[in-house]
């Protein structure tokens, strides 16, 4: 399973991005995604996550409200919607997956259970 992530980059504090995670190497509708973030001097934390339907989702406290994880099996392609973008938003965001073939449900918020990763995208929100 291979992960690409794109679409970051500098944005003025309210502003807005949409990244994308590009998946390839598996059959993408046997995996729950989700999207992590490190900020520098910081540990990785959980962001969103999406079951492997999209049917479900769930947000971190700091995000909701602001951001929109979605996923397109066709396109083998999971996107992180975000809006009003904060300073403290400013990090690397890491799109990872987990096998989910039996089930559609979530899975953890720990970075641990996530088998695959992609390299990053740099988020930096100006203030």
């Amino acid at each position: 399973v291979q992960l690409q992530a794109s679409g970051g980059g500098l944005v003025q504090a309210g502003g807005s991005l949409r990244l994308s995670c590009a998946a390839s190497g598996c059959t993408f509708s046997n995996y729950n995604m989700a999207w992590f973030r490190q900020a520098p001097g910081k540990e990785r934390e959980f962001v969103a996550r999406i079951t492997r339907s999209g049917m479900s989702t769930d947000y971190a406290d700091s995000m909701k409200g602001r951001i929109t994880i979605s996923r397109d099996n066709a396109k083998n392609t999971v996107y992180l919607q975000m809006n009003s973008l904060k300073p403290e938003d400013t990090a690397v965001y890491y799109c990872a997956a987990v096998f989910n073939y039996y089930s559609d449900i979530l899975r953890s918020r720990d970075p641990s259970e996530y088998l695959y990763w992609g390299q990053g995208t740099l988020v930096t929100v100006s203030s």
